[in-house]
């Protein structure tokens, strides 16, 4: 048994500790890549795909430029972000201007790769 299973299952007993004194907490994970995330009673759908943009984002903004796909990550991130915060609003016309322009550039990129 690896470590991180190790700590996995240390975890779910702790999770099923506190589910007992009626905290909600959701565990997703995928052993095959050793990857938890925990949720607590204040999340969301919008807040967790908030969370997983920000991973998608960290990558866009780290990944080289130089890297084929860079710029359609890149773009399709931010309009998600800029999505994702008005969700519950209208998009203003200048967000909605920029949303526009990433996907000229989405279209360029697609062409480039083409």
């Amino acid at each position: 048994m690896t470590t991180f299973k190790l700590f996995f299952d240390e975890l779910l007993t702790l999770v099923e500790k506190y589910e007992k004194q009626k905290v909600m907490i959701k565990v997703e994970e995928d052993l095959d890549y050793e990857f938890v995330k925990i949720f607590g009673e204040k999340i969301n759908s919008v807040l967790r795909a908030k969370t997983g943009l920000n991973d998608v984002s960290e990558l866009a903004y780290t990944t080289a430029e130089h890297h084929p796909y860079w710029a359609l990550l890149y773009n399709c991130a931010e309009i998600s972000k800029t999505v994702l915060e008005k969700w519950d609003e209208k998009i203003p016309s200048e967000e909605m201007d920029e949303i526009k322009w990433h996907i000229k550039e989405i279209e360029n990129t697609c062409k480039k790769l083409e």
